[in-house]
């Protein structure tokens, strides 16, 4: 793939020198079209935009992209359109040509030339090395087998997606931070992972060993095997990865071997064009090379004997290169560095020097029950190191009060317990602590934004969070620091804070109900067509709109939209529960929580069959078979549907179980009979596509041992008849019904029932449950739609009904109708859009 605006190389024995057109200002060629190479263009044009025209070269085929953020990716999180940091607008608005795919392979210094792989040659005035970093490859015999990769780039991403399509086990060579990424990432994707660090503690450039001990642990608790103290000796494979032996002799099985052991800046290109090399690329404070028309930022450089490896100091680096090209004169005088960073979803914190020594004091707390620990070192009344493992939120106030050598006595008795209770003398302040932060102080380390940067864009207009986010990148990566930006908006703005609808993702400016209504407003009936006409800004969507759209579109057009599995998250597409270790949970649908000896016999054979090592009874009264593999889920499919029993869409956005009391049948205190009706209600409502998911319970009298009153349709019998709740949760936060109407028949009851769940359906926002549903639209709402008109709530039922022909969905049935072949594709295909 190549864009680019300019003249192609002549044929002939020697290739033309492309001069971009517009003779009228300096050319600026940039090697590297990675997060630094594009942020010093970026700097560069905030300053003076007509100075230089650009010319970018990149070795991958791709626009520019957030390398942090691969590991979302691997792990399914996000997809790459959501870590583009410029996509080909930018480019094009600021007139870049953007040259990829087509690395360059040599400088001429003398005649201020650069070569690219395919022999195309471009003149320049001033060049721009921004070259990385490449990964260090440990020199074992077997490192060269197909099936031993990096993790630097999406080439990698692919290549260990590809294999975890196909299943096995993976090796992760390096416990630091991308191995521990990397080794994830392949667990979610339902591979046997084991890590092997050659040192005692995980991450010990970052973490002290308490630290990494609980980081440890809380990894295989998900898992992976970590071995530490491990010492590869070969990667072992006849003609491809088949193992890993250590050097106590250890062979770990393995079709893929991840390579995660460390970065060298990458300055091949610079030594042959003669520049001065050190560690990286030698370069001033202005990231001028020992060629004064020469400049190299990034990882690649080295500067007064520093190489850094972290985002923060590179942006540092292109703030200061910016300068110099624009005739400025602030310099680079180095980097203080901190690492925050999600490991594996974990927060991890450490900045300075936390190794102790002499006039040291060591300030800990831990809190086991929540896996917290932190650290802080003080000496001399100073702040000189810290580290954090479970909560970060005070690592940017930490690491400020090390750059600036503040005095910490006054605060010294309550410094461990954060800047919100330092700041408020013991009262948990948030806005006071963010106030109490300095203008430089980090607040996004993704996008490399202080303090100050947040403060000017929301003077410059920024009213809301999504403007800081498109203003100045602060929250706009990985999110760790929405809660900071959204302070410092308070901070700054008060009442006058913009909260305003909030928009399906960052791919449109419209929100969820304007979405629902222009739907059905201009008939639209397909993904594409709505993304075309609502305007798009991502060609596909990504993983927060598709599955929103799918669901939008299936509301609306019943027995008309084909499902899109493939914008299902990977729970409702592989018809069953992943779990934390790659394997997945089934369960079978039991009516109203009955079952019979066939079903009981079917799910012991299923379980002694595949080896599945649980089997739980649900707080839904179904049983749970936990353990079973990816390629085995098409024969436990097949083999409980030859017994009967159907999808209990315990992964799915939709009706989960109906839950009830044996009721007057058996019970002396029953005033009806709630299995009965319990069943009719679950074989109405079963399969039926929700917002999100549905729990329905009956219960036999008002002593509610079905716990109708905290469900999203609770059904209560009394003497006299059914009182009907609407909107309960019993969740993380627990609510307890609102009393919809009582009636007097059973009928009355399932189509009541009908009618609130089909309008539910209609009204409610992708992902949001009943109860955050009738808090924003308010009961007495509902019951003006269900209770009191009388001619809608039939159509909301007749609407219901007449969806379900079409929705009750049968995974089990597709290996009966004689699909395995296909089943199992299907399966082999599955890349998830979420995965818990």
């Amino acid at each position: 793939m190549e864009f680019q605006i300019g003249t192609e190389p002549m044929a002939g024995s020697e290739a033309a020198i492309f001069v971009p057109a517009d003779e009228g200002r300096e050319h600026l060629v940039v090697i590297g079209n990675g997060m630094a190479g594009c942020r010093a263009v970026e700097e560069l044009l905030a300053r003076d935009a007509g100075r230089y025209r650009v010319t970018i070269f990149g070795a991958e085929p791709h626009v520019n992209y957030n390398r942090i953020m691969l590991s979302p990716v691997l792990a399914g999180e996000k997809t790459f359109e959501e870590i583009i940091i410029n996509d080909r607008a930018w480019y094009d608005d600021n007139r870049i040509d953007l040259i990829v795919a087509d690395p360059v392979v040599a400088i001429d210094r003398t005649a201020k030339t650069v070569t690219s792989q395919s022999g195309r040659t471009v003149a320049y005035d001033k060049l721009l090395i921004a070259t990385g970093s490449d990964p260090f490859i440990i020199p074992v015999p077997g490192k060269d087998l197909p099936g031993v990769i990096s993790f630097r780039d999406m080439k990698d991403v692919d290549a260990m997606l590809d294999a975890a399509n196909r299943g096995g086990d993976a090796v992760v060579i390096g416990g630091g931070l991308l191995g521990l990424e990397a080794a994830h990432g392949l667990t979610l994707r339902g591979m046997k992972v084991t890590v092997l660090h050659i040192m005692p503690t995980l991450m010990e450039r970052q973490l002290d060993e308490a630290a990494g001990w609980l980081l440890k642990s809380a990894l295989e608790g998900r898992g992976q095997t970590i071995l530490t103290g491990a010492d590869t000796a070969e990667i072992c494979g006849d003609g491809k990865v088949e193992g890993v032996r250590l050097k106590d002799g250890t062979l770990i099985p393995a079709s893929l071997v991840v390579m995660a052991v460390g970065i060298r800046p990458c300055v091949a290109l610079a030594r042959a064009a003669g520049l001065e090399i050190g560690r990286g690329i030698k370069v001033d404070d202005h990231m001028v090379t020992s060629d004064p028309d020469v400049l190299a930022v990034g990882e690649c450089v080295e500067h007064d004997g520093n190489v850094y490896g972290l985002v923060a100091p590179l942006w540092d680096m292109c703030r200061s290169l910016a300068d110099g090209l624009t005739d400025r004169h602030t310099g680079y005088k180095g980097s203080v560095t901190s690492t925050k960073l999600k490991v594996a979803g974990l927060d991890v914190f450490s900045a300075g020097d936390f190794s102790g020594g002499e006039g040291c004091e060591d300030i800990v707390l831990r809190d086991a029950s929540r896996g917290v620990y932190k650290r802080v070192v003080v000496k001399e009344d100073r702040v000189i190191g810290a580290v954090l493992y479970g909560d970060t939120a005070d690592g940017g106030w930490y690491f400020d009060l090390l750059k600036r050598g503040e005095n910490v006595a006054d605060i010294r008795d309550l410094l461990i317990f954060g800047q919100a209770f330092a700041s408020g003398g013991g009262a948990l302040d948030p806005k006071a602590a963010v106030a109490a932060l300095s203008d430089d102080a980090e607040i996004c380390g993704c996008n490399g934004v202080s303090k100050g940067q947040v403060v000017a864009c929301i003077n410059a207009g920024a009213c809301s969070l999504d403007a800081v986010r498109a203003g100045c990148k602060a929250s706009a990566s990985c999110g760790s620091c929405t809660g900071l930006v959204e302070n410092i908006l308070a901070v700054v703005l008060g009442d006058e804070v913009q909260s305003g609808p909030k928009t399906m993702c960052k791919c449109t400016s419209f929100g969820h109900d304007d979405v629902r209504r222009e739907i059905v407003a201009q008939g639209m009936t397909s993904i594409p067509e709505v993304m075309q006409k609502l305007h798009w800004s991502t060609p596909d969507g990504c993983s927060s709109c598709r599955p929103a759209l799918n669901y939008y579109l299936l509301c609306a057009l019943p027995g008309a939209y084909v499902d899109d599995q493939q914008s299902r998250f990977v729970n409702e597409r592989m018809h069953a529960n992943i779990q934390k270790d790659g394997t997945y949970s089934v369960v079978p649908r039991m009516w109203g929580g009955l079952t019979n000896p066939r079903e009981l016999r079917a799910i012991a054979d299923v379980v002694e069959k595949f080896n599945a090592p649980m089997v739980k009874v649900t707080g839904g009264q179904r049983l749970d078979i936990f353990g079973i593999k990816k390629e085995d889920l098409p024969a436990v499919w097949a083999d409980l549907n030859a017994a009967g029993m159907v999808s209990g869409h315990a992964y799915g956005k939709s009706l989960r179980t109906v839950k009830t009391c044996v009721g007057s049948e058996w019970c002396r205190f029953g005033t009806q009979d709630s299995t009965g009706l319990g069943v009719k209600t679950e074989r109405m409502t079963w399969g039926s596509w929700m917002p999100h998911k549905f729990k329905i319970a009956v219960s036999g009298c008002p002593r509610n041992c079905a716990e109708a009153t905290i469900k999203d349709f609770g059904i209560v019998c009394v003497d006299s008849g059914y009182e009907l709740h609407v909107g309960g949760n019993g969740g993380i936060h627990v609510r307890v019904t609102d009393l919809l109407c009582k009636v007097s028949t059973e009928q009355e009851a399932l189509d009541y029932c009908a009618a609130f769940t089909q309008l539910y359906r209609e009204e409610a926002r992708y992902l949001e449950r009943t109860a955050p549903w009738i808090e924003r639209v308010g009961v007495d709402y509902v019951k003006a739609r269900i209770v009191e008109d009388d001619a809608g709530r039939e159509a909301l039922r007749a609407r219901f009904l007449f969806s379900q022909q079409f929705m009750q969905d049968d995974p089990w049935a597709e290996r009966a109708a004689g699909q395995h072949a296909e089943l199992h594709q299907h399966i082999a295909q599955v890349r998830p859009l979420e995965t818990v």
